[in-house]
């Protein structure tokens, strides 16, 4: 599968119709990004069970802002419409593969459990 194009129009949509969403917020000004842009498309080859989207932050300025995007490339990773990466800058292949495997592993479902358990613990 390779990258879709995600605007404010499909974003929530697809995070959560999706198991397992990447997205990469880039610009066509920015460097880094088209350095990353390579990585982040063979990975969308190579995990065609994953959803891969694209955020032109020039373009969709606004949604940019209300995920409070500071700088570019920013990856952000989404499971079971959680988000459960979010971080600046290019990743190198083997680093983003080594996320890939992760978060597929990451029980989402109890990972959210334990938050609420500490959320509680620290209310009493």
């Amino acid at each position: 599968m390779s990258t879709i194009e995600l605007t404010g129009e499909n974003f929530e949509q697809t995070v959560l119709d999706s198991e397992i969403v990447l997205v990469d917020f880039w610009a066509d000004w920015c460097g880094p990004c088209k350095q990353f842009a390579p990585t982040f498309e063979s990975a969308s080859d190579k995990y065609d069970d994953l959803v891969f989207g694209k955020v032109d932050t020039e373009a969709q300025q606004q949604l940019a802002a209300a995920a409070s995007i500071r700088s570019i490339p920013t990856l952000m990773v989404f499971k079971k419409g959680h988000l459960v990466f979010n971080e600046a800058g290019a990743l190198p292949p083997q680093a983003l593969d080594s996320l890939v495997e992760q978060v597929k592993a990451l029980d989402v479902d109890k990972a959210i459990a334990e938050a609420e358990a500490q959320k509680g613990q620290a209310g009493e």
